[in-house]
């Protein structure tokens, strides 16, 4: 999967979103101008020590990321759109673009992207929900359909083994 940030402007969000990409083996893809410098000591505390990890790529503008990946399948997600981001079929290469915090994706660039603008469900009277919140819900949805190729492990207990829990347990007061 790839998410596409459209001139992001909270670090504290990309740190956060590119913790998540790295997590679920996804590309992020940052479009300029960036309302903070990539070195930013926030942006990297809320991606934790990940940062080094991420698989990102940077351009200069929206018809850059454009050029440069010419038959990218791009699904835009935005509070404007008709439909719900649960409604279509994704593909375990495409890619979700969100926009920045204070505006979104630029209704210009949304024109022409109406059969793939997908939004998540939300009470009428609230303008949208924080940035990385909604590429987690978005991606994991993206992830889910295609049976979370490439993410998906087995937990374990870190003192424990789930093997000295026998069989059917319930939780018991202690």
């Amino acid at each position: 999967m790839n998410i596409v940030l459209h001139q992001p402007e909270i670090p504290m969000n990309t740190g956060n979103i590119g913790r998540t990409c790295v997590a679920t083996g996804t590309r992020l893809h940052l479009i300029r101008p960036f309302g903070f410098v990539i070195n930013d000591k926030t942006l990297k505390r809320a991606g934790m020590d990940y940062w080094n990890d991420i698989d990102v790529t940077y351009y200069d503008s929206f018809n850059d990321f454009l050029e440069k990946n010419p038959d990218a399948r791009i699904y835009m997600a935005t509070t404007k759109a008709e439909k719900c981001y649960t409604d279509v079929e994704y593909r375990d290469d495409d890619f979700i673009m969100f926009g920045s915090e204070g505006s979104g994706i630029p209704e210009e660039i949304l024109l022409n992207y109406r059969s793939t603008a997908v939004r998540i469900p939300m009470l009428e009277q609230y303008r949208s929900l924080n940035l990385a919140n909604s590429v987690a819900i978005i991606l994991y949805e993206a992830l889910r359909q295609n049976n979370f190729k490439g993410c998906l492990f087995k937990g374990h207990l870190h003192r424990h083994s789930w093997d000295e829990a026998g069989g059917n347990t319930i939780w018991k007061k202690q």
